[in-house]
């Protein structure tokens, strides 16, 4: 099982960690560490395999939560675990407990984490385009200053997702982009494909978070559709495959 660190490993109090498909029990196209309900996958392999994640960093599998994931903007804190059948909606978390793991999962989508540098207060998200767009990110980060976190310690790490220059999207897909701000025009570029354009999904991200005055951003810099070691649902859409499993990206207060 292979999970990515990044500087964020230098807060003490710190765990995280974002992991690959491997090392898990699924088989075929969501072989092998499946971290999300899906209909061709047995229930018993995604629990083991959130398991085998929450291990791997030192949680106790049943202190590992993860909501329903809506691509929208709402954060819940985390005060105690709950189980899969009664998880809440949401697409952003934060905690000040001590051993909880917040898990996000994505096949392409950004996950964002945030830890505080002197309070012990750690924050995760799924940004797609729509809550990158409704701004998820910032709706983390507000919610970790509201639990007592000051702005300016508060770093964020950018993991695995569709790269600066992998994510194709038709032209009217700008459109809502441009509206909100006209400078959003930076974050896309020209497809060789008429009527289509290459978005930077983990740079728009990444300029929302500076824009509330987060200094210290990490990314780990890794596309998740040109590298098979990821799950990746536009690589599943271009190859025709009928599915695609979901990888999880973990943090957690020591």
């Amino acid at each position: 099982m292979k999970h990515i660190t990044t500087d964020l490993a230098a807060i003490p109090w710190v765990q995280h960690g974002f992991f690959t498909r491997a090392g898990g029990v699924s088989g075929g196209i969501y072989a092998s560490l499946n971290c999300g309900f899906k209909k061709d996958d047995k229930r018993n392999n995604v629990r083991t395999n959130r398991a085998l994640a929450a291990e791997a960093l030192g949680i106790a599998p049943g202190r590992l939560v993860v909501t329903r994931q809506t691509h929208g903007t709402k954060v819940v804190t985390v005060r105690k675990p709950w189980v899969p059948k009664n998880a809440p909606e949401g697409d952003g978390m934060v905690t000040a407990e001590r051993g909880m793991g917040l898990g996000v999962l994505t096949a392409d989508c950004v996950p964002v984490m945030f830890a505080s540098k002197k309070d012990k207060i750690v924050g995760i998200c799924h940004a797609g385009w729509k809550g990158a767009l409704g701004g998820v990110p910032e709706q983390v980060f507000a919610a970790m200053k509201r639990r007592g976190a000051q702005p300016e310690d508060i770093a964020v790490a950018i993991g695995p997702c569709i790269g600066a220059d992998s994510y194709e999207v038709s032209d009217d897909f700008m459109l809502p982009f441009q509206e909100q701000d006209s400078d959003n025009a930076r974050f896309f570029k020209r497809s060789p494909n008429a009527g289509h354009h290459i978005f930077n999904l983990p740079g728009y991200v990444a300029q929302r978070l500076k824009r509330v005055g987060i200094e210290t951003i990490y990314d780990t810099h890794q596309d998740t559709l040109t590298d098979d070691s990821f799950f990746s649902n536009r690589r599943a859409y271009l190859t025709g495959e009928k599915g695609f499993g979901l990888q999880i990206s973990i943090i957690s207060i020591k």
